[in-house]
């Protein structure tokens, strides 16, 4: 359950000669294209060494699968992964072995390869031809929304690719408040982001009130920052993270904004007890998640800014 998958996929995908024609290896590569660099993460296995595996032109890579390889990587979605293996991988059907092997210490969703190497692994479901993909479950079953409980777990098993490879993650919530009883969890959403290199780029954005109405309560920022501080201080330190905050006049969807996935969140991040409680988190598109990212940036003249601090 969540709105960003990681897959491995063996070279012969965009070696056009694997094909019936060069043709066909286009029209497949177009139809994972929009999924890898929209909802997806690619598994540069073996210290890497996967990605160098395009560099020279010794096997007729296909253009769209040169480009798709570029974008990937200028995107940051080559997540980067031990070799699992004792030797580098030297042909299609080793690389599959690593990226199964690599499957079974750290979950992968799918393992893309084409009807070649396929059938010489029969009884593995996580492998699947790129040419029957509309048919395999992993991928027919992609959807733009889910439903977790309103739950720390839930939260981090949906948020877990983007927290641990993001580069850069805005919390958009008009009421987080780390002081408060149903965000205190909160944290350990930020406990998933550090203890990695390079640091990412973290923002928490919020509104200068509490309360709604005739209930509405201006707050003061220096208790506000001082309320951040006094809960988030000292873990963030342990795991080598610094946020920034931003208060603003007013604004009132919740959403995550990270430059791999933008998602609408109904509640935001708080959670319950109630056992029942769900909520719903959609997958934004790229022109969204770049619009809304603008419009919190101070520069902006969306929203007034009223205060911005870094903690700790």
């Amino acid at each position: 359950m969540a709105l960003l998958s990681e897959y491995a996929f063996t070279p012969d995908v965009i070696d056009g000669t694997s094909y019936g024609s060069v043709e066909t290896c286009g029209l497949h590569l177009q139809n994972i294209k929009e999924v890898l660099i929209q909802e997806g993460l690619v598994r540069n296995l073996w210290n890497g060494e996967w990605a160098q595996t395009f560099v020279n032109d010794h096997r007729p890579w296909h253009p769209r699968g040169k480009e798709l390889i570029k974008k990937l990587a200028l995107q940051k979605r080559l997540i980067f992964h031990t070799g699992i293996g004792q030797n580098l991988p030297s042909n299609d059907s080793e690389w599959c072995e690593e990226a199964l092997a690599s499957h079974k210490t750290i979950p992968l969703n799918g393992i893309i390869v084409t009807d070649c190497i396929s059938g010489l692994f029969k009884g593995q479901p996580i492998i699947a031809p790129v040419q029957k993909l509309s048919t395999t479950s992993w991928w027919s079953s992609r959807s733009p929304s889910i439903r977790p409980h309103r739950r720390i777990e839930d939260y981090k098993n949906a948020l877990n690719l983007v927290l641990k490879h993001a580069n850069s993650i805005m919390f958009i919530d008009p009421h987080l408040d780390p002081g408060r009883g149903h965000y205190q969890e909160f944290i350990k959403l930020l406990e998933e982001a550090g203890g990695r290199t390079p640091v990412p780029l973290i923002e928490i954005h919020r509104v200068c009130y509490r309360g709604s109405g005739s209930q509405r309560q201006i707050l003061n920022l220096s208790d506000l920052e001082e309320t951040f501080r006094k809960k988030l201080s000292e873990t963030l330190k342990q795991i080598g993270l610094d946020i920034e905050v931003f208060i603003w006049d007013d604004f009132h969807d919740r959403h995550l904004i990270s430059n791999l996935v933008g998602i609408g969140m109904q509640n935001g991040f708080d959670t319950t007890t109630a056992p029942n409680s769900q909520t719903t988190w959609t997958r934004l598109g790229r022109k969204d998640r770049d619009d809304i990212q603008k419009e919190f940036d101070p520069a902006s003249n969306r929203h007034s800014l009223k205060g911005r601090f870094r903690v700790p």
